[in-house]
């Protein structure tokens, strides 16, 4: 088989995921998943977010968990970051990437950061500003795809505002189907415009599984040429303000496919299952992932009967 592409994955479980469930996650489980989760061949694990603690009480943690989480070779640790306090705070603590989060719908921003979209761009702005590429910096644009409350999202307003932070400097960008919306051959479309548009950029492409194409997307993404991704153990997250938008993609679930595929994602995949079926656990409920609950493809050892044999067998 003609070796393929490397594929990186950045596992937000421990941010997008347990930000919205209505248990907390004791301090001590979210620093010995992220530790567990270090030892599984990440390119990067989101690990918290620096919002208001009222806003997100769920990670008011945030500074104990990255003082305490055992830093990985070659793993970087990025956190979210909503506005200036958040960006100083984060950076007190160490972080390796900044990640800053705005959507391209009017309307999903104000109901997700209660702001218009030009408030949140200035926000940003200075947090960029204040950091001045001393650590870099992810921008994710929510609804690319497509917003619940607007419906269509052109692809001259993804790439309108990918440009202005482009023209700023950031290192990477997030195109983030928040909601579930995208399909297939919308995702190969978009990503070869992107492509060509920020070729200088890590482009990363963040899917929900809301109807069911997330792992299709992933796919066609891949086979477009994008080679980083978002995915979130065990299927972990949703979006609070987009009616319905259930979890992100499964980190192992997108792996297993793209291993059994032959591509090299540089993940241990023996390893991430076996994290995985501690997450029931920890977050006190069933989670949707489904490979560490029916096995990798590769570990079905039991060999075909032969027909003779399921004859007698069934004689």
């Amino acid at each position: 088989m003609t070796a393929k592409k490397r594929i990186f994955f950045n596992e937000v479980a421990t941010r997008d995921g347990f930000q919205i469930e209505p248990g907390f996650i004791p301090t001590d489980d979210k620093v010995a998943l992220v530790d567990a989760l270090s030892d599984c061949g990440y390119a990067k694990i989101e690990v918290t977010s620096f919002t208001s603690p009222k806003a997100i009480p769920m990670l008011r943690d945030a500074e104990e968990v990255m003082g305490r989480i055992r830093r990985a070779p070659g793993v970087e640790y990025t956190v979210l970051v909503p506005n200036l306090r958040g960006a100083e705070r984060a950076l007190e603590s160490r972080a390796d990437e900044l990640n800053l989060v705005m959507s391209v719908s009017e309307t999903h921003n104000l109901a997700n950061l209660r702001m218009p979209r030009e408030k949140s761009f200035a926000a940003l702005l200075d947090v960029i500003c204040h950091v001045d590429g001393k650590t870099p910096i992810n921008v994710s644009l929510s609804c690319c795809f497509g917003c619940p409350m607007e419906g269509e999202v052109v692809l001259d307003e993804v790439l309108r505002w990918g440009e202005r932070f482009a023209g700023l400097g950031v290192r990477g960008l997030t195109i983030c189907d928040t909601t579930g919306m995208a399909h297939p051959a919308q995702v190969s479309r978009m990503v070869e415009v992107l492509q060509q548009r920020f070729a200088d950029l890590q482009l990363t492409l963040h899917f929900h599984n809301t109807r069911g194409m997330g792992l299709a997307n992933v796919l066609a993404a891949v086979q477009s040429g994008i080679t980083r991704f978002d995915g979130s153990l065990g299927g972990l997250g949703g979006c609070p303000y987009a009616p319905g938008a259930s979890g992100n993609v499964t980190s192992e679930d997108a792996i297993h496919m793209l291993d059994a595929m032959g591509y090299d994602t540089g993940i241990d995949l023996s390893k991430l299952l076996a994290v995985a079926r501690q997450l029931p656990g920890i977050v006190g409920h069933d989670v949707p992932g489904q490979v560490a609950k029916a096995g990798r493809i590769m570990d079905l050892h039991a060999p075909p009967a032969s027909v003779a044999e399921l004859r007698e067998q069934f004689a």
